[in-house]
């Protein structure tokens, strides 16, 4: 369903993390959000020879940080404009998740959300959407509750008036 408010903000936070963050600009950079609801958040990546292994697939790595950034993106389709910090990352390695030239999809959601920890979950998809890794994410977000730029109150409306559609 669409969630024009949730998308932009998530995109919002997206931006922030590419113009203040030194990993993702360098790693993440043709990241695409296709889809973002309350709780819920769709993108895309191209694989590029940066996020590639000495065996030319998919590395490791990139798909962690994909874990980590996943992660603070469903906490911000909550409304938390500061995503607060990691306290724990899980990664398990189903398959080669692809090769240069291929587009791999991730579907991340917030699990549970409170006024201290936020759970988060992620599953990628190849370009046959065959699964070959899920994540989880745990967040502590005590001070990202304090960020002014948040809109949990406007997002929490959002998800109620989409209850509401049948």
């Amino acid at each position: 369903m669409a969630s024009p408010k949730t998308l932009n903000f998530v995109r919002g936070v997206w931006t922030s993390f590419l113009n203040s963050s030194g990993l993702e600009p360098r790693l993440l950079q043709n990241l695409t959000i296709t889809a973002a609801s309350p709780g819920r958040v769709h993108f895309t990546l191209p694989i590029e020879q940066h996020h590639t292994n000495r065996l030319s697939i998919l590395h490791g790595g990139t798909i962690a940080s994909m874990v980590d950034l996943g992660g603070s993106l469903a906490v911000a389709s909550r409304g938390l404009y500061s995503t607060g910090v990691s306290t724990d990352l899980n990664v398990t390695y189903l398959s080669a998740g692809g090769k240069v030239g291929d587009r791999i999809t991730a579907e991340v959601q917030c699990d549970k959300f409170g006024k201290t920890l936020a759970y988060t979950s992620i599953v990628f998809r190849n370009e046959a959407g065959e699964t070959f890794a899920r994540g989880s994410h745990t967040k502590y977000v005590v001070q990202a509750w304090k960020d002014e730029k948040n809109i949990v109150e406007e997002v929490k409306k959002e998800a109620e008036a989409l209850k509401d559609k049948p």
